[in-house]
């Protein structure tokens, strides 16, 4: 037999079992089994016929409701049909003519709008005509002309106006007339224009300016305007430059002033004509005006920048500062050259040319032209800031460029090659001479410092304890840095300032290093004798220097990016102002990665030559005769106790203090901070290696309450005066006391943690493995 599987589809697994059964159990199991499929499929026959008569009344419906909707379909057929089809056709007829009547009645409206247009073209040219006769009512003219220009071009040429417009009087077509006419005006306006302009009468120049839009000549009535305006402008120009004499030439700003002068009555124009221009001519018709009044800007800049170079003679001094040789930085580089920093009444170091040899340029001459030609930048780029602002059509200011007839201007091409170049050239050669200067006239205080605390230093030396080098070149980098960011041009601050850098980077960086490495290295005579005391002090001035001059450049920069006018508006156009602000970055960045790279090497160099030497012998002498294997039933009294166990810091308190605090006094703070760093390093390194290496099982109990003491106190002392990073260098013996000095019961504790359990469980951050703790606490006697 075979049975139905849910799917439907007949099973035989049954059968196969009844048949391949071994048992009567296998056999009365499988029975059972083929009694529950039966119930179950006898259940599911029974539900499909309960529920076969509620589909058929459901199928009886539908039936029902297709008969329905077959009639009602009928029934719409025959109204669309019969009814609507009669009125679609006639709603269509109506459709029809209204369109027709709506096109003819657009055709009339059209025709007269023409028949009107003509008319009112007819009265306009009998108005011009009539105005242009005897009465001479120029301005009643014009405002025929202009409502002329508002009739279309088609009705003004077509057939309808050339028949009805003309008269006997006005014989010619409407177009003819109205061009005659046109072109009348616009020489009569001009003329009177000009005449008015010769006589200098402000109101008749006005009353024809106005008038030249209204006739459609408004480029002719701009070009007149620019032409009047510029012959202002030429004639203020040459009179502030016919007015210098003696006493302005002594000032040195004449031409700087006359530049000045010429751009801001340029300025002035503008704003005041702005109003009246774009009222009559349409907004930005301004712009056609500026680039007029730029042609003569041109000329007028151009005859004062020439005569300000040759006068300035400017080419010869550019002559001079290019082939200066800087004999004094060359020769102070040379491998051979053993000078020391010399009193600024001192004579010259023998070999070398005299200050007087090397004043072949000028200095004072320099610095005078370039404060003008930084004057005169600064104010170019007010003036390209103005005009830009009123040809512009964008409202961010984050948007304003230079307009090209500025860039392409002549005025534009001279200040780069007077002003520009110069400028950028003479201000690296100021810079490198005053570095120059500032170390042939370079002072020291280590002749009135000592590391003798005996020895007082003078109440006229204040710290901090650097050559007068040093505030000499930051002196000068201020006020170069300060006047090229005052010529608000880019491209200036793009040349100079990375020379400043240069400079910094390489003369006096290269003085201090070749100082440091050549004249002042504290190197001992004799093995085993420290260095003389004053190599140390000059070695320590000079760290000095490059410390205070690292804190200068980061305070000139942070101030020019910071303070008084804003970098965004002494550079307006684009993102100047960011490529700047990263040009002064980049001074201070590269500044100080060279010194701090210098002032590494030199601690290295303080700490291998003198503070080691010194630092192993209080180490020795602050362990000196110490026991930490005392018994744990010692008998001394608690007060000798307590005297003794304060030997250590004390001891370890006047040898640290006596080679740190002389060279505390004369360092910087950060260079002392540098310093002591790496001395405490040192320290905690010789601690430990003394706790290994001296002390493995000679530590009982109590010991261990004494050592941790004297570790303690050691700490405190090195550390004094420090961050809490100093006390973190000595973690790992503090934990190495810390590890001696448990009880039992808490070793036991912590022996078999590891990694964050451990730190949990003991709150402390190991900095010793477990075999360093296991070693720790071997140092205990009996381990």
């Amino acid at each position: 037999m075979s049975t139905i599987a849910p799917n439907g589809h007949s099973s035989n697994t049954e059968i196969n079992n009844i048949y391949t059964a071994t048992s009567v159990a296998e056999i009365r199991a499988s029975l059972t089994e083929l009694s529950h499929r039966e119930n179950s499929i006898t259940t599911r026959l029974h539900t499909l016929l309960t529920t076969q008569k509620d589909l058929a009344r459901t199928l009886s419906r539908l039936d029902l409701a297709r008969a329905h909707l077959g009639s009602q379909a009928l029934a719409t057929r025959s109204i669309s049909n019969g009814m609507l089809g009669t009125a679609s056709r006639t709603a269509s007829r109506i459709s029809s003519a209204v369109r027709t009547l709506d096109r003819e009645q657009a055709a009339v409206k059209s025709t007269l709008d023409v028949v009107e247009q003509v008319a009112e073209l007819k009265a306009c040219v009998l108005g011009v005509n009539g105005s242009m006769g005897a009465p001479q009512d120029w301005e009643t003219a014009a405002s025929y002309l202009q409502r002329a220009r508002e009739i279309p071009e088609s009705v003004i040429e077509g057939a309808f106006a050339e028949e009805v417009v003309p008269t006997a009087e006005v014989p010619d077509s409407p177009r003819v007339t109205l061009e005659v006419a046109s072109e009348g005006l616009c020489g009569l306006f001009l003329r009177e224009f000009e005449k008015a302009a010769r006589e200098g009468d402000g109101g008749r120049v006005t009353r024809f300016f106005k008038l030249f839009p209204l006739i459609g000549r408004k480029e002719v009535g701009l070009d007149a305007y620019g032409r009047y305006v510029c012959s202002g402008v030429a004639g203020r120009a040459r009179q502030n430059m016919n007015n210098r004499g003696q006493q302005q030439q002594e000032v040195g700003m004449f031409y700087a002033g006359a530049l000045t002068k010429l751009f801001e009555h340029i300025a002035q124009i503008v704003d005041g004509h702005e109003p009246l221009v774009e009222r009559h001519y349409g907004v930005g018709s301004m712009t056609k005006v500026v680039e007029r009044i730029q042609m003569e800007a041109d000329v007028q800049g151009g005859i004062i920048l020439d005569t300000w170079a040759e006068e300035r003679r400017v080419g010869r001094k550019l002559t001079d500062v290019k082939s200066y040789p800087f004999n004094f930085l060359m020769q102070s580089f040379l491998p051979s050259s053993k000078s020391s920093a010399t009193p600024r009444s001192g004579s010259p170091a023998p070999g070398r040319r005299s200050e007087a040899e090397d004043e072949t340029v000028d200095m004072k001459e320099i610095n005078a032209l370039l404060n003008e030609s930084a004057l005169m930048l600064g104010r170019w780029t007010l003036y390209t800031r103005f005009l830009a602002s009123k040809t512009t059509t964008t409202q961010d200011p984050h948007l304003l460029h230079i307009p090209t007839f500025i860039t392409d201007s002549t005025l534009a091409s001279k200040i780069s090659t007077h002003l520009t170049d110069p400028f950028n050239t003479m201000s690296t050669f100021f810079f490198r001479r005053s570095v120059e200067k500032a170390f042939q006239l370079d002072e020291s205080p280590a002749p009135s410092l000592s590391l003798s605390p005996s020895k007082p230093i003078p109440a006229n030396v204040q710290p901090p304890f650097i050559t007068s080098a040093v505030d000499d070149v930051m002196y000068i980098v201020n006020q170069v840095l300060q006047r090229v960011l005052s010529t608000g041009q880019k491209n200036v601050v793009a040349s100079v300032v990375p020379s400043i850098g240069r400079v910094l980077g390489s003369d006096f960086f290269g003085m201090v290093q070749r100082r440091m490495r050549d004249e002042s290295y504290p190197k001992a005579a004799i093995q085993g004798v420290l260095p003389p005391e004053g190599v140390i002090v000059q070695f320590l001035v000079l760290m000095n220097n490059l410390d205070v001059a690292t804190e200068y450049v980061g305070r000139i920069v942070g101030s020019s990016l910071g303070g008084g006018v804003a970098l965004a508006d002494r550079f307006p156009f684009g993102n100047e102002a960011v490529a700047v602000e990263k040009a002064l970055r980049n001074l201070e960045g590269g500044f100080k990665g060279k010194t701090d790279e210098l002032l590494a090497e030199a601690t290295e160099v303080m700490l291998k030559q003198v503070l080691r030497p010194r630092s192993r012998p209080v180490m020795i002498e602050a362990f000196r005769d110490v026991d930490y294997l005392t018994p744990s039933d010692c008998e001394r009294e608690n007060e000798e106790a307590d005297a003794m166990e304060d030997d250590v810091p004390k001891r370890f308190e006047r040898g640290w203090q006596s080679f740190t605090l002389p060279i505390k006094r004369i360092l910087t703070a950060s260079n002392y901070t540098r310093l002591l760093t790496a001395l405490v390093s040192h320290l905690a390194r010789m601690l430990e290696k003394r706790l290994w290496a001296s002390l493995p099982g000679r530590i009982s109990p109590l010991g261990a309450v004494k050592l941790e003491r004297d570790v303690s106190g050691i700490v405190n002392v090195a550390c004094r005066g420090g961050g809490y990073e100093l006390r973190e260098i000595f973690a790992r013996c503090v934990q190495v006391v810390l590890v001696v000095g448990m009880e039992e019961d808490e070793w036991e504790e912590v022996s078999g943690l590891e990694g964050a359990e451990l730190e949990r469980v003991s709150g402390v951050r190991w900095r010793l493995d477990a075999g360093d703790r296991r070693r720790a606490r071997g140092l205990l006697v009996g381990r």
